[in-house]
Order: structure tokens, then sequence, then C-alpha cells
């Protein structure tokens, strides 16, 4: 999935997303993406640029922070999503915001299984 003109932005967000519990690679709106439970964590819009879910409570902070990085386009105002350049977000920087990302769409079992040290709620 790592192919083509998104493939170094792609493997930077696989890469990043690494140990996070139960994401897979998946597509959105025709490229590459990260999910977890079929729940939309980040994708590549373009070469240069990613989509993650970010709550919108830090959404407006990081657009005023950082906004050689973060930026938004009409199409995303209101919505708990931020564009990211991806060759200027330093990499534990994209950890932190994929890890936010995680815990926006993870289940609830999930996370609270990661939180105690586990990978996957047990089913018993």
């Amino acid at each position: 999935m790592s192919d083509g003109a998104w493939g170094k932005a792609f493997e930077r967000l696989r890469e990043a997303a690494a140990g996070l519990p139960e994401v897979e690679e998946s597509t959105s709106y025709g490229t590459p993406s990260l999910k977890v439970r079929k729940k939309f964590l980040a994708r590549v819009k373009d070469p240069e640029t990613i989509v993650l879910m970010c709550p919108l409570e830090e959404k407006e902070m990081l657009l005023s922070a950082a906004p050689d990085i973060f930026y938004e386009t009409d199409h995303y105002r209101g919505w708990p999503a931020i564009l990211a350049r991806i060759h200027r977000i330093a990499p534990d920087e994209l950890r932190h915001r994929l890890e936010r990302a995680w815990r926006m769409q993870a289940p609830k079992r999930l996370a609270a299984a990661r939180d105690r040290g586990r990978e996957s709620p047990s089913d018993s």
C-alpha cells in the first residue's frame, strides 16, 4: 500500500503508528490510511499532506502554535481532523498525534486494555 506518490508519507505514518494496538492499513478517499477497528485515524491526502483525527479542543491550539506544520481548509473546518505537512512534522510529534487519534477512535475496552499494559482486551 505504500507504492506510488504517497509512499514516503505513508511509510512515516506506518512507522509512527507502530505498536498501537489493532491498527490496520486501509484506504480512505482512494489514498492509503490507517484505521483502528475500521475507524479512521489518519490518511495521506497528497505526497506532502496527511489528515489526522484531532480533538477539536486541541485543533485550534495546534493551528496557532505550529502553523508551519498544521493547517486546515474549509472542508475540515469544524471537523475533528487536522492537516499536517508530513515532511515538517517531527517523528515524536507525529507519534503523539497518532496516539491521540487512536485514543479518540479506539473502543474504550481496547484503550483500557492498553492502559493496563495489554494489547487487547480479554474475552473472558
